[in-house]
């Protein structure tokens, strides 16, 4: 087998790439995973993105495609052979499921997620879990009760969070794709801070079955990857209806890898960009701003009509999202009670009531308790209407300020994020700043619609990434891959 890949090294290959040359019988996934798994062992250890490596299911499953490769079979799927990094809040029957949590320390399930499910028949290995904050509660993995994710671009800094080792595995060339979980952002904006692309997919069309829950009307399953073809290819390989998924809505997958190899033509004429004004602020940082107005310059060029839009309500997202995430967190969370799986705290002398109150204490990091305390007080009589009934209706006035928009163009944009990576313990004292992180990704989940983020290049501040967003109506997902292609093949590539 040919071993022509960037300097010899198949990690440096895109996954479109990478499975072409698979399939063709150019390069053997076993050898492809190989590479992967050796340049885990090599770098790991300076950024943690992974929390569990699974070495042998990875090459088991490789063995596989390479056998059916060579009895000329046709590929399971189109990235059959490229191994992949999965974010460790979805469950995995071979493999721990963590959530970044002491109070599921080495819990493996007995079932997989549809997700996992999707993956295993798409023939694509997977490499391991990924770090994160602890069930998906921070946006810099430093949450994490097994130590933070570092940033590949600069390794004193986060990768972003809730899914930092998912987009620090591409960044450092550990995986050639990833799979994360975006709630108020935990895609985009790691995305963003590692200079990789990821979407949050319309809620309801990738299935939330085994995916561990933070706040069920909000969380949606990803795809992440280096490039935007990357992303579509395997956003078509994990959505789809789920009968198990109560949640899940039965639509035809959307056609978002026609889109991106349209996209990648470079012509957006015809397209209607709006640039969100509430989303474009002198408080952000100078150099995401600068870098944003080139991102929409460029769009310009390539052929798209830009107008600005005003939404007016996302200016309380922040508050209402911060309402309605920690009462869904209180709500789910309370199925963590010592009695069924997990850790158990008991010195053989306690009472159900003892148990369950002193191992949610020794299990629970500081950010989940802070959320599952907020949310349990929102929720409770005599505030419920004040604060979660009212954060409700904001929601709705939200999604009517996108749909209003959506009268207007085809496509929203804006910074991924306001800032790019802080130093690690920057900001671990500080929630509100932390989460002043989420401002621009906030409304999307909100609403239920889909996004991406795609790198836009460095900031002129310090030279780290900066991502640019762009939005779309729900059910409308080739929409971000056309205009995300396009704009990717304009920008080039991104050089430290």
């Amino acid at each position: 087998m040919s071993t022509d890949t960037v300097n010899g090294d198949p990690t440096r290959l895109d996954a479109a790439t990478l499975a072409a040359r698979i399939h063709a019988g150019e390069l053997s996934s076993v050898d492809v995973t190989r590479a992967h798994l050796d340049r885990i062992a090599e770098v790991d250890t300076e950024y943690h993105a992974f929390l569990h490596v699974a070495s042998e299911q990875a090459l088991a499953a490789a063995e596989a495609v390479d056998r059916a490769v060579a009895a000329g079979e046709k590929p399971a799927s189109p990235l059959a052979g490229v191994p992949i990094a999965l974010k460790d809040v979805f469950t995995t029957v071979d493999m721990p499921t963590t959530c970044a949590s002491k109070i599921l320390e080495g819990w493996v399930s007995p079932y997989d997620a549809t997700l996992t499910t999707r993956l295993r028949e798409a023939g694509i290995p997977i490499l391991g879990k990924t770090n994160m904050d602890e069930f998906a509660m921070g946006s810099s993995t430093e949450n994490s009760a097994y130590g933070p994710t570092r940033n590949p671009w600069d390794t004193s800094r986060i990768p972003g969070g809730s899914g930092g080792g998912s987009a620090a595995a591409l960044a450092s060339y550990q995986a050639p794709l990833a799979i994360g979980t975006d709630t108020g952002g935990s895609i985009r904006q790691p995305a963003a801070v590692t200079a990789t692309v990821g979407t949050k997919p319309t809620y309801g069309t990738v299935s939330r079955f085994g995916l561990v829950a933070c706040a069920s009307s909000l969380d949606q399953g990803g795809p992440c990857g280096r490039t935007v073809l990357d992303t579509a290819l395997l956003h078509e390989v994990i959505a789809g209806y789920d009968p198990r998924d109560s949640t899940s809505v039965d639509t035809p997958v959307r056609p978002v890898v026609e889109a991106a190899r349209q996209g990648a033509a470079g012509d957006l004429s015809g397209v209607k960009v709006g640039v969100v004004k509430e989303l474009h602020s002198d408080s952000y940082q100078p150099g995401v701003l600068s870098s944003f107005d080139a991102a929409v310059e460029t769009l310009t060029k390539l052929g798209a009509e830009v107008v600005e839009v005003s939404c007016p309500h996302f200016e309380y997202a922040l508050a209402s999202y911060y309402l309605i995430l920690p009462s869904e967190v209180s709500s789910n969370l309370a199925r963590f009670d010592a009695m069924r799986y997990g850790l158990r705290v008991d010195d053989g002398t306690m009472s159900a009531e003892q148990v369950m109150a002193a191992t949610r204490a020794a299990g629970f990091g500081k950010e989940v308790k802070r959320r599952i305390m907020i949310g349990t007080y929102a929720l409770s009589s005599g505030y419920y209407d004040a604060y979660y009934g009212q954060a409700l209706k904001v929601r709705t006035l939200i999604a009517q300020d996108f749909d209003k928009a959506y009268e207007q163009v085809d496509v929203l944009v804006s910074p991924t994020s306001p800032f790019t990576p802080w130093k690690l313990g920057e900001k671990v004292d500080d929630p509100l700043a932390m989460y002043l992180s989420d401002l621009c990704t906030l409304p999307t989940n909100l609403a239920g619609h889909c996004a991406m983020s795609v790198p836009s290049g460095l900031s002129a501040d310090d030279g780290l990434p900066v991502g640019l967003q762009i939005m779309a109506p729900a059910h409308a997902d080739e929409r971000l891959y056309r205009v995300g292609a396009a704009y990717e093949a304009a920008r080039g590539p991104i050089v430290a």
